[in-house]
């Protein structure tokens, strides 16, 4: 989607991706298959660019130091990437920068914890790797600290929140910031992925504003430059705190395509080329669906309901072109646009029971 935009822009694009049928090899003017967290593959393949930016931010870090070093603009900077990789060092950034989040503790294997049986719940999060819902887990019982994750935690007291939010700010080099509008957000509870979003989402004016200084505190406290995703629980008694945060387009971010004046994608393309960002002001309500791969499905993908859903009004399908599919894997996502929310939520819940992505 950003090699989409960029096509726009007349940018030429290079792409490093471990598959060989990654869907953007198609469209991009250069690709190269191999490893984005080997050293010497990232530090080959950038050499030569003028700008290098992330899809995600598990990439080789020291690698990207070095193009630096040459001269070569990334963004963001491998100092961040190297934070955000480490969920402990993103904790520790939100303390020193006085950023709301929730209570923590940092241990190098469960060993360290001394627990009692008011202790429970609480949440362990895998310190590095983590990706998707996947490095998180919800630990209730003695019994399933037993069976827990190991190596370095962040341990965190588990928020009784009432909404999941998030919001995205994008920021160029010369200090320009732009925010769009808060979006809320449903999780898949078997996959704990993202699978139901709408903007605007449905809070007092008060916390929106709490949202963006939230996220303008953070990149202008990094020197940030690109787009930010920051991930917020609202919790029962009305504050609201950081969860996770990603440096890139995000999955929350999607309908911005659109419903919003400039997208996500477009945006970020602006920030890393130091061009004024664009508005992104919500054109019209919006609710994103994820399609994920079905469960018991694995293999050649086949996706069904999809022309019944284009007969609907307001639906915009994306397809990412993945060949293969398992379950809860990311496949495309469906955004549906109505004047009225609510109609457009009704809409979209019908979509996500139409759709199945299965094998063939």
């Amino acid at each position: 989607m950003l090699l989409q935009e960029a096509a726009n822009y007349d940018v030429r694009t290079a792409v490093l991706d471990p598959a060989s049928d990654a869907p953007c090899s198609a469209i991009s003017h250069e690709f190269t298959c191999g490893s984005f967290q080997d050293f010497d593959t990232v530090l080959a393949f950038g050499k030569g660019k003028d700008v290098l930016t992330v899809e995600i931010e598990h990439v080789n870090t020291e690698a990207l130091e070095e193009l630096e070093k040459c001269g070569i603009d990334v963004f963001p900077a491998p100092s961040f990437l190297r934070m955000v990789q480490d969920k402990g060092l993103q904790k520790e950034f939100y303390s020193k920068n006085n950023i709301p989040t929730a209570p923590y503790q940092l241990i190098e294997s469960t060993a360290d914890l001394k627990v009692t049986s008011q202790t429970f719940p609480f949440v362990l999060k895998s310190r590095k790797g983590g990706y998707d819902g996947k490095g998180v887990q919800i630990v209730r019982s003695q019994e399933e600290l037993n069976s827990a994750l190991s190596g370095p935690c962040v341990v965190e007291e588990l928020i009784p929140f009432e909404k999941e939010l998030s919001i995205i700010i994008a920021r160029n080099k010369h200090g320009e910031t732009r925010v769009f509008p808060l979006v809320e957000m449903e999780f898949n509870q078997d996959a704990n992925l993202v699978e139901f979003l709408f903007s605007p989402a449905q809070v007092k004016r008060d916390i929106e504003m709490e949202a963006q200084s939230i996220a303008t505190t953070i990149v202008e406290a990094s020197n940030f430059v690109g787009l930010l995703a920051v991930e917020l629980f609202l919790t029962q008694d009305g504050n609201l705190l950081v969860n996770e945060m990603a440096p890139r387009p995000h999955n929350s971010g999607h309908h911005t395509i659109e419903a919003c004046t400039t997208s996500q994608y477009e945006q970020h393309l602006r920030a890393i080329l130091s061009l004024p960002l664009g508005d992104t002001s919500l054109v019209q309500p919006a609710v994103m669906v994820n399609l994920l791969g079905a469960p018991g499905h694995e293999g050649p993908v086949q996706y069904r309901g999809l022309e019944e859903a284009l007969t609907m009004p307001g639906v915009h399908i994306h397809i990412y072109g993945k060949p293969y599919t398992k379950p809860f894997r990311k496949m495309g996502h469906v955004t549906v646009t109505d004047s009225n929310l609510s109609t457009a939520q009704q809409r979209a819940r019908s979509i996500l029971e139409l759709i199945r992505i299965e094998s063939c």
